[in-house]
């Protein structure tokens, strides 16, 4: 007879303890012990079910064929590039993101856009009517789109096998539960187990399957750390809700990059890719203003100029504000210290505020050169030349320094018609400056661009 006794799991790598403990002895975290009640007892999984023992054996590296894989063109350019060039056969991909972000809506709408291709869509959250109205408002008919509302694993694997779907999409992996183990839905132990049971089922059939999950209020993925271990693609979903911009970001890749970055427009129909991000993230102004300067940054193996705009101002309390949107404020207030040190702007009673425009995070060090010329052009109140463009990270002792890609750089500035672009003299070297017809302009130091400003 079945017995439920209490067990304690670990949430980060999903480790098995009877009591409560403190300290992991699987991945070494603290505090992060759940209490779950499992059943004792059940019927095994394996019951009334062939038994089939495969052997393996070593085999030399030399000898195995190196078959490409046909990747599966979603329809989308960004989604693509995100996925590292396409949707690998067998693959189990993670999508993660805020509630409302458009998680479910993405993979809704590639999944109307394919044709040719069965997808079985399964819902454990929404009805088929819901469903059925979200698909209305995007607008796109597919014939071959099977909707299920399900939540039971067994089920799902037995629809599966029947349909025989080309893609599944799975929403979400917090609502699965396994048969196989009495815990409610979302758990650990269910999360744990029903991922697994459908890596097991898409490895075997050789049919690419998408999860969506939940995230935290930290920005996490909910759940063991673990699911992140499963699969083999992990997909952030970002956006400020303020905005009409959704940002797709890989955060692990087994079939490419894990730095690639994908844009999409959220509108009444939908979400609608954006592919020259460049023209949306730069803001068409008619006169020039202080404080506003434009940097090259990359994302992975793309470029793109983004707006970065600061405004500095007199202090009115004691404390001075450091405030930064899209961008670290410890590395906003190291550059405001080296500007105080090696160039000697008094900026520590000032307040500084630092944004990035449309809703961006961006972590390239090459924005550096772009902050430091906004904050100098705010301070001075001298507008910076909306034709200019910078490119280098800013060290230390206040040298402009290299960044890598420069010439990736240097090609979309030219591309949108700047006139200059300030870079490091260690990039300059080696640069066929004749194939672009923007100026480029070297700079040693933070008294070089200042220098070159006239700042």
């Amino acid at each position: 007879m079945a017995k439920i006794k209490n067990v304690f799991f670990c949430k980060e790598c999903g480790n098995e303890s009877p009591k409560w403990i403190g300290h992991c002895p699987g991945c070494g975290a603290w505090n992060s012990y759940v209490e779950e009640s499992v059943v004792v007892g059940r019927k095994d999984r394996n019951d009334n079910k062939k038994s089939t023992i495969t052997k393996s054996e070593p085999v030399n590296i030399q000898n195995i064929s190196n078959i490409k894989e046909s990747r599966i063109d979603l329809g989308y350019e960004e989604f693509n590039r995100v996925l590292g060039g396409g949707l690998v056969p067998g693959s189990l991909i993670l999508l993660g993101g805020e509630p409302g972000i458009g998680k479910s809506t993405l993979l809704l709408q590639t999944a109307l856009k394919l044709r040719n291709k069965k997808i079985l869509y399964v819902s454990g959250e929404e009805s088929a009517q819901q469903i059925k109205m979200r698909a209305e408002r995007i607008g796109i008919v597919n014939q071959d789109c099977l909707i299920l509302t399900e939540t039971n694993t067994s089920e799902i694997i037995t629809h599966f096998e029947n349909t025989k779907p080309d893609i599944v999409i799975i929403d979400s992996i917090q609502t699965l539960e396994s048969s196989y183990i009495d815990a409610s839905a979302g758990s650990i132990s269910q999360i744990r187990e029903t991922a697994a049971e459908i890596n097991k089922v898409a490895k075997s059939n050789n049919v690419p399957t998408f999860l969506i999950g939940h995230i935290t209020k930290d920005g996490s993925i909910a759940g063991p750390k673990i699911l992140e271990h499963i699969v083999d693609t992990v997909i952030q979903f970002e956006g400020d809700r303020h905005y009409g911009f959704r940002i797709l970001r890989t955060i692990k890749n087994r079939f490419g990059s894990s730095s690639e970055l994908g844009i999409f427009e959220m509108n009444s129909n939908g979400l609608r890719e954006v592919s020259n991000p460049s023209e949306i993230l730069l803001s068409q102004r008619d006169e020039e203003v202080s404080g506003i300067s434009i940097a090259a940054m990359v994302e992975g193996l793309r470029p793109m100029m983004i707006e970065t705009q600061a405004l500095v101002s007199t202090a009115a309390y004691g404390t001075p504000q450091r405030s930064c949107t899209g961008f670290d404020t410890r590395r906003l207030n190291m550059l405001l210290a080296v500007l105080e040190k090696r160039a000697g702007f008094r900026l520590s009673t000032k307040d500084v505020f630092l944004n990035i425009a449309g809703g961006l995070r961006v972590d390239d060090p090459a924005i550096d050169l772009a902050v430091v010329a906004s904050i100098l052009s705010s301070n001075e109140d001298i507008a910076i030349n909306r034709r200019y463009a910078f490119a280098a990270e800013i060290g230390l002792s206040g040298e402009v320094r290299s960044v890598n890609r420069i010439e990736t750089r240097i090609a979309e500035a030219d591309k949108l018609g700047m006139e200059k672009i300030f870079i490091s003299k260690y990039n300059y070297k080696g640069i066929d400056t004749s194939k672009y017809n923007v100026e480029i302009v070297p700079l040693a130091t933070i008294s070089d661009l200042i220098y070159n400003m006239s700042l």
